[in-house]
């Protein structure tokens, strides 16, 4: 290579060097700030629909007996939950169990219990549900678990409004300290929780792992929701569920 040309291009390499090109790995120029802003954002919306369990149990001499019973308890709450205008796509078998009692008064039975998963869609309708299905002999009762039918929707309201304060707090630092926020260098979901629910973000958090997951509620037996029924029914409120997420957000400030 001529003297002259290996000259140009080291010439080249270090104005290339000297520029105002990007040189850190986060994308800041030079000119620029860099500012990280954490942020929360929230959605308060009614539920829309109850998800609750709903099942018998029965003691018999056999094992043949003590299902038979069990299986004709269970078409009587899957009629009543028709009548309601359940469907029965949203009627699902979440447990069946047969055993044979080796203690207590009932030592020497077999004992039978099926438990079904309810969804009703129309959240007004759940306590005449868990009514209904109490009178025809449900023995197993619990819920309910109040949820959104479309949670997705929900969330992206809180993530715009985490974003939106995280926007109006880094332009309250810049205005402190006479600086413009110039664009956006990077994003990160958070995650957060909707009622009982977790959101997951772009990575684990400490919050995350500190919080133990919500309790799950204990059976309900029929006797309560009975009586609760023949007072005039078990009212379910729907009230709101809150969505709380958080955003990490980078900026880049410029001089004003």
């Amino acid at each position: 290579m001529r003297k002259e040309a290996f000259l140009a291009i080291c010439g080249a390499v270090a104005l290339t060097g000297c520029g105002d090109n990007v040189y850190d790995p986060r994308g800041v120029e030079k000119s620029e700030t860099l500012l990280s802003v954490s942020a929360s954002g929230q959605a308060d919306t009614r539920p829309d629909e109850a998800h609750f369990q709903a099942g018998v149990q029965n003691w018999a001499g056999n094992a043949e007996a003590a299902s038979a019973q069990t299986q004709e308890d269970i078409s009587q709450i899957v009629e009543a939950l028709r009548e309601l205008g359940v469907e029965d796509d949203d009627i699902q078998t979440s447990t069946v169990n047969v055993q044979r009692i080796d203690w207590g008064d009932r030592r020497g039975q077999f004992q039978s219990s099926n438990t079904l998963s309810v969804r009703v869609r129309d959240i007004d309708k759940a306590s005449a549900a868990v009514a209904a299905v109490a009178g025809v002999g449900a023995n197993i009762v619990s819920g309910p678990d109040l949820r959104m039918s479309d949670p997705e929707a929900v969330a992206n309201t809180a993530y715009a409004n985490a974003y939106a304060a995280a926007r109006s707090r880094a332009e309250a630092y810049a205005e402190a300290a006479g600086m413009d926020v110039s664009r956006v260098l990077y994003i990160r979901d958070a995650g957060g929780r909707q009622g009982n629910t977790w959101l997951a973000g772009a990575q684990p958090t400490a919050i995350d792992a500190a919080t133990p997951p919500p309790p799950v509620a204990p059976p309900v037996r029929t006797q309560a929701v009975r009586e609760s029924a023949e007072q005039g029914g078990a009212s379910i409120m729907a009230g709101q569920t809150n969505s709380t997420v958080t955003v990490q957000v980078d900026f880049a400030l410029i001089e004003q």
